[in-house]
């Protein structure tokens, strides 16, 4: 009775969450990798995303308040376990986010229409942040403006942009398809 599914594995839980600070992330020790999320609304991409965020070897996730929330149970499925071994953060002001990370000489790309290069003309073997913005309308005008670069996906027919979480799936795997060879 107190899940929210239908047909629910008998089995429920109380814990305790973690709570991540993203200044935290910002000293990893490897090539960084990391995505800003910019008021994701669906659980099902974010689930996606942190799902294949480990897979192609990402540090952490931040996502700001009007995002969904990271814990709710749809999240929590769809993420397969992922959400257990990818740390998610949570800010207040992502702008403040991505100044920590330029002065650390991270490169910042900015998933966005405006983009001039490809996202595989680029080279992403130093420590990098991926922003991936809101599925309806993108990454807003004031945090796109401090990204190091624009990226785009390229598209063929009459698309326009990709799910969030495919779209973030190409970059993080083109990140480490480049770090594998390098």
């Amino acid at each position: 009775e107190a899940s929210d599914t239908l047909t629910p594995q008998g089995i429920m839980a109380v814990v305790d969450m973690i709570v991540f600070d993203w200044k935290d992330f910002l000293s990893v020790q490897d090539k960084k990798m990391f995505l800003i999320l910019e008021s994701l609304q669906d659980p099902g991409n974010l689930g996606t995303i942190l799902r294949t965020g480990e897979g192609a070897g990402i540090h952490g996730v931040i996502l700001n308040r009007t995002s969904v929330d990271p814990f709710m149970p749809k999240v929590i499925r769809s993420t397969m376990g992922s959400i257990y071994r990818v740390p998610v953060a949570i800010a207040d002001d992502l702008t403040q986010v991505v100044h920590a990370m330029r002065q650390l000489n991270m490169h910042v790309y900015a998933a966005h229409l405006k983009g001039d290069k490809s996202y595989f003309e680029q080279d992403y073997c130093s420590d990098i942040c991926f922003m991936i913005g809101n599925e309806a309308n993108g990454l807003s005008d004031e945090l796109a403006d401090l990204a190091t670069d624009y990226i785009r996906i390229p598209m063929a027919g009459q698309v326009e942009s990709l799910n969030a979480g495919v779209a973030a799936a190409l970059l993080m795997y083109e990140a480490k398809r480049q770090r594998m060879h390098n």
